[in-house]
């Protein structure tokens, strides 16, 4: 590969490192070729970008970059793998269900939303990171849920408060 190349893709990956807040550096060594695409398949159906990179261009490109990765680059050993997700927990996902037939992908480490996770161990915490979109609705249900039981509290305790007064009066007539 030609300096220029080499320029050409530090380029390209500090614009992807830019680009996306949802980042997973992986191991995907060992997998044989059918494996690899079986992988690459099931990102792409859960809108996962895999690309597989050489360690010392992406950790350029990490440098270059405006983000801060703090101890990231440390797990760029032997072979890596980046995937790309728009939703935090997408890329783990893909793994977990992955690994349930292969021993790989394993985690190196993940940067999600300014966040960084390293190690294998951090997968099943990864996995139940919620998205934007599920945060948004947890709250929302949490927002509507006192003005539901104020609402309904004021319909039931309107239909008493009319119907005792509906009997006193009678009483009195």
């Amino acid at each position: 590969m030609t300096r220029e190349e080499k320029s050409q893709v530090i380029e390209e990956l500090t614009a992807q490192l830019g680009e996306n807040v949802n980042i997973y550096l992986t191991d995907i060594s060992g997998l044989d070729a059918g494996t690899t695409s079986n992988l690459r398949r099931a990102c792409f159906k859960a809108n996962v970008e895999m690309a597989v990179v050489k360690n010392t261009l992406l950790e350029k490109a990490m440098e270059a970059s405006d983000k801060d990765f703090g101890d990231l680059p440390t797990v760029l050993k032997g072979n890596t793998s980046v995937m790309y997700a728009e939703a935090g927990n997408a890329a783990a996902k893909v793994i977990k269900a992955f690994r349930k037939k292969s021993e790989k992908p394993l985690l190196k480490g993940a940067f999600i939303e300014e966040a960084i996770y390293i190690g294998d161990d951090q997968l099943d915490t990864l996995v139940n990171i919620k998205s934007r979109e599920e945060l948004i609705g947890d709250i929302i249900g949490l927002l509507q849920s006192p003005a539901k039981n104020v609402v309904s509290a004021l319909q039931s305790g309107g239909g008493k408060l009319s119907g005792i007064l509906k009997t006193l009066s009678q009483k009195e007539g």
